[in-house]
């Protein structure tokens, strides 16, 4: 078993997979608009962020530096041991892609909302009208 860093593990014992501020802001908005859902689904691959089960829609919200984005956020680097953290999100990329399949294969839309686009309310209302229209 390999040793673990003490102030690394602090630190990431901080780092939530649910109910983060992104996610939350995206669930109060959906409710608003009056719609209902369902959260993190373990049935389903990925375990999906927000489910509407009856129009089989499903949100995943994900944060601009964990899933590597192509914003300025996702693009930063750490500056100490980097080599970890970037085959880190070379996987977690590699997992996005694969649960995405995974859904569209069983019947299911998929969208993603990332981090950087929840802060533009408007923006976020109007892509989330149009992916439930649609």
């Amino acid at each position: 078993m390999t040793e673990v860093d003490p102030a690394r593990s602090k630190t990431m014992r901080a780092v939530r997979s649910k109910d983060t501020g992104p996610e939350v802001t995206v669930r109060r908005l959906a409710h608003e608009l009056g719609f209902r859902f369902r959260l993190h689904r373990k049935d389903l691959p990925g375990t999906p962020d927000i489910v509407f089960p009856r129009r089989r829609k499903v949100i995943l919200v994900h944060g601009c530096f964990w899933h590597g984005h192509n914003c300025p956020r996702g693009a930063r680097s750490p500056k100490t041991n980097s080599e970890y953290w970037h085959r880190k999100v070379e996987r977690n990329k590699a997992r996005d892609e694969k649960t995405e399949a995974d859904l569209r294969s069983m019947g299911w839309q998929v969208h993603t909302f990332w981090e950087c686009e929840i802060r533009h309310r408007e923006r976020l209302k109007a892509e989330l009208l149009l992916f439930m229209d649609s």
